[in-house]
């Protein structure tokens, strides 16, 4: 790790952007209970943000981008989700990879400023499949003359229908090292490289977030991004933690808030009932901390986020927060909408469905608190083996 250097200048205001993107909500509502009954990748909402520039953002300016700021991605994901949940959570995955490489990109890391700058000017998509590996990433990479063959099968690839750029991580064994993980860069378009459409999922139907199957692809060492312990959440990976999982979070923050409003909305005369003001306060409570849960953990990551395991356990305890928020304020507006929010087509009922998912990011509520306490106690900052994606 290098030092930080000074934060580049900025294109836009958080305000700006998140206007940006709720200008689309129309767009991605109107299409959200389709893809959700269908199963269907949300093709033409995440072209729609895509055009509105909404996917270069994080790239900075003088790349082509707007040099938006961790906090003000996680804004934009947070807005976009009050429409459509699957839409932001697929691109939130190319947001916090772009968001990391352009930390890479300040660091003058090898490949940063290239990846960066097509980003900006040829709109590829970035796809990350560090949720499901994580500190114990699947699959294996065999060192070869020039780079690596690896080989596996990778699942929860968000957005792969539109993805240009795998980020991903395969362990090797290295005869003096021992056990490693090498972080790589994967074209879609790699021999080897196969798309397994396989997403059925009871929400976040809209993301085709389909396993991905990788048969000896050679890796050329230009496109090892690091070479880091297994098992261990070493200072690289606090550092890509520490961007994503507010960004993430903020997603689920977002489709619970839009749940709040839709059912306001509803509530109409029953509102002198003592019973539904306190169902309301109820919600209105848990939204209110898990944002000051978000805005906390955003203020300590910064523009810039040095490696800290300090940093990942707040964002995680914020992660946390609005993961459980997220869960009983989409349970608690389907009580007060009644059986009607069961039915298919209600987008209660399907932001209920679509907030679980939370619970399949690293890491789960439980294991929040054990590497709470693990840092507390002065303990390795390691990853239970027994947490798994399936």
């Amino acid at each position: 790790m290098t030092a930080t250097i000074a934060t580049p200048a900025r294109a836009g205001t958080e305000t700006d952007f998140v206007a940006r993107a709720g200008a689309l909500g129309p767009l991605l509502a109107a299409e959200a209970d389709r893809h959700d009954r269908e199963g269907t990748w949300v093709g033409a909402p995440f072209q729609a943000i895509r055009d509105a520039g909404l996917l270069r953002i994080a790239v900075p300016t003088e790349l082509g981008g707007d040099g938006a700021t961790i906090r003000q991605v996680a804004a934009v994901q947070r807005e976009l989700a009050r429409y459509d949940a699957s839409v932001a959570l697929a691109s939130a995955m190319h947001q916090h990879v772009t968001a990391f490489t352009a930390w890479r990109h300040r660091r003058n890391l090898p490949g940063a400023e290239a990846t960066l700058r097509r980003i900006a000017d040829d709109g590829i998509v970035v796809v990350s499949t560090g949720g499901g590996d994580f500190t114990h990433p699947a699959g294996s990479a065999v060192r070869v003359d020039g780079g690596y063959l690896v080989s596996g099968r990778k699942s929860f690839v968000s957005q792969a229908p539109v993805g240009t750029v795998l980020s991903t991580m395969f362990p090797f064994n290295d005869p003096e090292r021992g056990r490693r993980v090498i972080n790589v860069a994967v074209p879609f378009a790699s021999d080897g490289v196969t798309v397994v459409e396989n997403w059925d999922t009871t929400g976040m139907r809209g993301t085709a977030s389909h396993d991905v199957t990788f048969a000896d692809v050679f890796v050329p060492t230009e496109r090892v991004l690091a070479d880091r312990p297994y098992g261990i959440i070493d200072p690289p990976l606090q550092v890509i933690s520490s961007i994503a999982f507010p960004i993430i979070s903020a997603v689920y923050l977002g489709i619970a808030e839009g749940a709040f409003d839709r059912i306001i909305d509803s509530i109409g005369t029953q509102a002198a009932d003592p019973l539904i003001q306190r169902r309301v306060g109820q919600m209105r409570h848990r939204l209110q901390v898990a944002h000051w849960a978000l805005a906390g953990a955003l203020e300590l990551v910064g523009d810039d986020p040095s490696p800290s395991m300090a940093t990942v356990v707040a964002a995680m305890a914020a992660k946390r927060e609005i993961v459980l928020a997220a869960e009983e304020v989409t349970s608690v507006a389907m009580e007060l909408g009644g059986a009607a929010t069961y039915r298919t087509g209600s987008p209660i009922g399907r932001a209920h469905r679509d907030v679980m998912a939370a619970r399949f990011h690293p890491f789960d509520p439980d294991t929040t608190l054990v590497q709470g306490g693990r840092f507390a106690l002065g303990l390795p900052a390691d990853e239970p083996a027994n947490w798994r994606q399936s």
